[in-house]
């Protein structure tokens, strides 16, 4: 029995998606803090149990007969460690024999302001002493490819990382990591994967791509990690995020965010989606 948390998030449902190929529905639970959000998932066929990082009270019976569990980290930037310590203690409670855990890439190195509750985590994982792997995903590419629209329509593509190369991915590339994981025959407790794409470019490099693609010239703006931040905000980004947005920009000028290992195309058995491929099904 394999549980997901986060399921009706993005990686969640990208994750049940490629599960089904795998193995039946009814060995797939699906955690959601809404439930009543998740019927796409009902009428997959796995059974949806509610389970609010926040609320311990809901976590020890949906963990009931769980053998192995994604913990997808949480969205809420500065809560994550109190909640994914709440998982953690409720699936050693319920006797869960092994806990995937979606990390960042080089969290135990890494300089990117992310990193500090994975770290958090990862610890916490280990002091609690049940079975683990780590999943270290890298960035995803729909992070940058979100701002491909704004970019057309105001001439240019900001940020502040330099000339750092970012060795992106897929959503679903990491999707199918974790599938990979969930589903070996292989011990994986212990394991950590440094998950990153095949391919890595700058984003004076990717605003060339754009270009090319869309047939309008967008140059990349590099700015101050300050300025970039206001920027954000201004693009009516709340503070907080675009802090984060903005440090993570700023660590990745400081190769936060390459890795050319490609431990993640090897982990999913295929090369992992080109940025190019990305950047046309975007426009």
């Amino acid at each position: 029995m394999i549980a997901i948390t986060g399921a009706t998030g993005q990686l969640g449902q990208l994750v049940i998606k490629h599960l089904l190929q795998n193995i039946a529905g009814e060995s797939v639970i699906a955690l959601a803090r809404s439930p009543e959000k998740a019927n796409t998932l009902k009428e997959l066929g796995v059974e949806v149990r509610q389970a609010d990082y926040s609320k311990p009270e809901t976590l020890d019976g949906a963990l009931k007969g769980v053998t192995k569990l994604l913990l997808i980290s949480s969205s809420e930037v500065g809560q994550r460690s109190v909640q994914h310590k709440n998982v953690i203690d409720a699936a050693k409670r319920s006797g869960v024999e092994l806990i995937a855990y979606t990390s960042l890439l080089h969290a135990d190195t890494s300089e990117l302001m992310l990193a500090e509750e994975h770290v958090a985590t990862e610890a916490y994982l280990k002091q609690a002493n049940i079975p683990h792997v780590l999943l270290r995903n890298g960035w995803y590419s729909e992070n940058y490819l979100a701002s491909i629209a704004p970019s057309l329509a105001n001439g240019g593509f900001i940020g502040c990382a330099k000339n750092g190369k970012i060795s992106s991915a897929a959503r679903e590339d990491y999707a199918e990591a974790a599938v990979a994981v969930l589903t070996s025959q292989h011990v994986q407790s212990g394991e950590v994967y440094e998950l990153a794409g095949d391919e890595s470019y700058t984003l004076t490099q990717l605003c060339e791509i754009i270009s090319e693609e869309s047939g309008q010239q967008i140059p990349y703006i590099d700015m101050a990690v300050s300025d970039f931040a206001k920027a954000l905000e201004g693009a009516g980004i709340p503070k907080p995020l675009a802090s984060v947005l903005a440090n993570s920009d700023k660590g990745a000028s400081q190769g936060g965010l390459f890795d050319d290992s490609h431990e993640l195309s090897k982990l999913i058995g295929h090369p992992t989606r080109s940025i190019r491929e990305m950047v046309r099904a975007s426009l």
